[in-house]
């Protein structure tokens, strides 16, 4: 700029420091970058802060098997959060279901005996128990009182993992439906796969208590309570889960030990112990254990009462099962095996089963079948004497009747008062509940019923002396036209005695005396002496055309040999509850009124004993004794009897076939004659033989001959007679 202007020159005021006045300053030095950190870990703390915001992630672009795949994930993902919530709402109601049932359940005391009925117990004569019927309950027993080898086969069998699971068992489960569908079933049908504890459920109702209201009966509650339905599993499962959270494990088993039944019908442990080995279920040995665990799978079918041999097989089995859990050696169980549990006498013996059965019948209903309460009935059967009746039985027709019969028989054995101490049935002996052939086949008698005939006649003052033509004899009958009987040899033997006509069983002559004592006297006596059953009517009611049981012909018989009083056949003589020591009754029958004067019917023993001594029933002699009796055989032999007594007992046979067909060459002084002597020999074991109460008839005296006198003054009038009779015969003849 030119000078003189006046003007400063341009020059930055203050530019430099007052230090560094009137110098250049130094050349500045670039900057230092600062070092990018690399982000910290986020520590305990920076977890849980609040997140910065993120760059949305690039989506990646899906690739061919993504997209054909994208559908299930969808429908996974839907499904999968359905089934978690709904799977939330199920777990809640199932537990304020189990709640629900857990605030329901009582002390565990009240579930120890469930039975609705109660038990009868039978006693034979001698006061030992031979039979039990209705709902046995022989007490109750916990986990900790009974023997630890049942409570380990119970757990051995039914529920191994008992003690480890919360009452279900989900691999008990599903192998029970893999189970049942490879064997063709569906998968709840056949294997249950329960627990222990979903059995005692079960045997509970599900708390349900029987209401006559609500079930017809109680098999009808029974089916119901076994319903196996989904539904019904459901709850079941409930229930068992509801249980679990109330009582302990062992108070659990015991419910289950004390419920169960075990065939025979006895329910529980202790009972089934008392019932087949006659001891307390804190006694039992393993090998018994085993058979008792063994039986809860198919109770009646494997009960040792049915068939021993198949429980004794079930319970090796069982015991196998022991031994691979841990409860027994290898040795224990090898030596239980070998030595198998074996019924006691009483439970071995189950003589009685058809005298059972009848018994039953002859009390109330409500102290019998039907009884809610515990019974004692102490009865008249004599074991000793029952044994006798069954092998007899058992001996002649495995001896003396061709195999693959089908005919049966029947016998009864009692007293002369009436008490009955030994019943068969049929040819099974060993069992109950089925047809009984002494008390209930109504047969035709044939001429076993003679003795009926006679005992009238002489009554009525015959003799056994006393004389009646055999000959050829035939009656009108109304409606039937006319009817002429035969003997059995289809001949005739002219005069005879009453006693030779019952002693070879004459049918001529039985028509005849009871043609001439009246056949309503006949009836009557017949009635009088038991014979309840409806008599037929007409002239061949003598020859035993009416049906009867073999029971009431035996008891006829006894009214026989007691003197002539009627007889009702018994067998209660007391009967009382368990808590009681009165009896609520007394003998239910006995010696009645008298029907025959007692030398009427120690001369009609005296008739029937030559019977056997020298008659139709030869073959039922027994050494050493004096026996009376009489055979009976009905048309086309469809009957066979042989009823007869000892001065001790009275027995009765009969045999035929249950279709009414006809025996093959057996009449009644054949087999049913030497069943008859089988069993009374083997009942009269060991007796001191003792005469019969019979009475020989006095001689009948001769007439005395007219004088000459007489017979000159009878001579015109019998020839008069005679004379007028041919004249009669004349004019008839010339119709004069």
């Amino acid at each position: 700029m030119a000078q003189g202007s006046g003007r400063k020159p341009l020059v930055a005021e203050k530019r430099y420091s007052a230090g560094g006045k009137g110098k250049a300053p130094a050349a500045k030095k670039p900057a230092r970058k600062k070092p990018v950190r690399k982000p910290k870990k986020p520590g305990l703390f920076g977890l849980f802060a609040r997140k910065k915001v993120r760059a949305k992630p690039v989506k990646k672009k899906r690739g061919l098997i993504g997209l054909l795949l994208a559908p299930f994930t969808f429908a996974f993902r839907l499904v999968w959060g359905f089934a978690w919530r709904v799977g939330m709402v199920v777990c809640l109601l199932v537990g304020l279901a189990v709640a629900f049932q857990y605030s329901k359940l009582p002390d565990v005391s009240a579930y120890l005996d469930g039975r609705a009925r109660g038990s009868v117990t039978l006693l034979d004569r001698n006061g030992e128990v031979f039979a039990w019927r209705g709902d046995q309950f022989g007490g109750v027993v916990t986990a900790e009182t009974v023997s630890p080898h049942l409570k380990n086969a119970i757990v051995a069998t039914e529920d191994k993992r008992f003690y480890r699971h919360f009452g279900l068992s989900p691999r008990g489960i599903a192998s029970a439906v893999r189970i049942n569908l490879r064997e063709g079933r569906g998968p709840l049908s056949g294997h249950g796969g329960s627990t222990i504890t979903q059995q005692t459920a079960k045997l509970l109702c599900l708390g349900r208590v029987y209401d006559p209201s609500e079930w017809k009966s109680e098999s009808a509650y029974e089916a119901d309570c076994r319903k196996g339905s989904l539904w019904r599993k459901g709850t079941e499962a409930i229930f068992a889960l509801a249980m679990e959270a109330k009582y302990r494990k062992d108070e659990i088993l015991s419910i289950y030990m004390n419920r169960a039944y075990m065939g025979g019908g006895a329910y529980g442990a202790e009972a089934a112990a008392q019932r087949y080995f006659g001891k307390s279920a804190n006694q039992l040995s393993a090998a018994e254990g085993a058979m008792l665990a063994g039986l809860l799978t198919a109770p009646t079918k494997l009960a040792p009462t049915n068939n021993l041999q198949r429980s004794q097989d079930r319970a090796a089995t069982v015991l196998r099962l022991m031994q691979e859990q841990g409860y027994l050696t290898t040795a224990e169980m090898q030596r239980n095996q070998d030595s198998p549990a074996v019924l006691s006498e009483a439970a071995a013996a189950r003589a009685g089963g058809y005298f059972a059965d009848w018994v039953m019948d002859t009390i109330p209903d409500f102290l019998g079948d039907q009884t809610t309460e515990d019974v004692v009935i102490r009865s008249t059967l004599d074991q000793r004497l029952q044994s006798a009746a069954e092998e007899a039985l058992k001996y002649v027709f495995e001896n003396k009747v061709r195999k693959g019969s089908k005919a049966q028989a029947a016998i009864v054995v009692m007293s002369a008062d009436g008490a009955v101490r030994a019943m068969v049935g049929g040819r099974k002996t060993r069992v109950s509940g089925v047809f009984n052939r002494a008390t209930q086949a109504k047969r035709q008698t044939g001429s076993a019923f003679k003795p009926f005939v006679y005992a009238t006649a002489l009554e009525l003052g015959y003799s056994p002396l006393d004389r009646v033509l055999d000959a050829k004899y035939c009656l009108n009958i109304p409606g039937s036209g006319q009817w002429c009987p035969k003997n059995y040899t289809n001949k005739f033997y002219g005069e005879v005695t009453l006693a030779r006509a019952l002693r070879d069983s004459l049918n001529v002559p039985a028509v005849k005396v009871a043609e001439a004592v009246g056949r309503d006297k006949v009836g009557i006596v017949a009635k009088d002496f038991g014979i309840d059953s409806g008599l037929a009517d007409g002239p061949a009611m003598a020859l035993g055309a009416s049906e009867s049981t073999l029971l009431e012909m035996t008891g006829a018989y006894a009214g026989i040999l007691n003197g002539g009083s009627s007889v009702t056949p018994y067998g209660v003589t007391e009967l009382k509850l368990v808590e009681d020591s009165d009896a609520l009754m007394g003998a239910s029958g006995g010696i009645g009124e008298r029907v025959i004067r007692t030398e009427a019917a120690q001369q009609l023993v005296w008739m029937m004993e030559k019977v056997i001594a020298g008659g139709t029933g030869q073959r039922a002699q027994i050494p050493g004794w004096q026996a009376a009796g009489k055979s009976g055989t009905t048309s086309a032999a469809k009957d066979a009897w042989f009823i007869g007594f000892t001065a001790d007992y009275v027995a009765g046979v009969w045999m035929g076939y249950d279709d009414n067909t006809p025996l093959s060459g057996v009449t009644g002084g054949g087999l049913p004659a030497e069943i008859w002597r089988e069993t009374m020999v083997r009942v009269h074991d060991g007796l001191a033989p003792k005469p019969l109460p019979m009475l020989e008839p006095a001689p009948i005296a001769p007439s005395p001959q007219p004088t000459r006198r007489e017979r000159r003054r009878q001579g015109p009038k019998l020839g008069q007679e005679l004379g007028r009779a041919v004249d009669n015969i004349l004019r008839d003849i010339l119709g004069n």
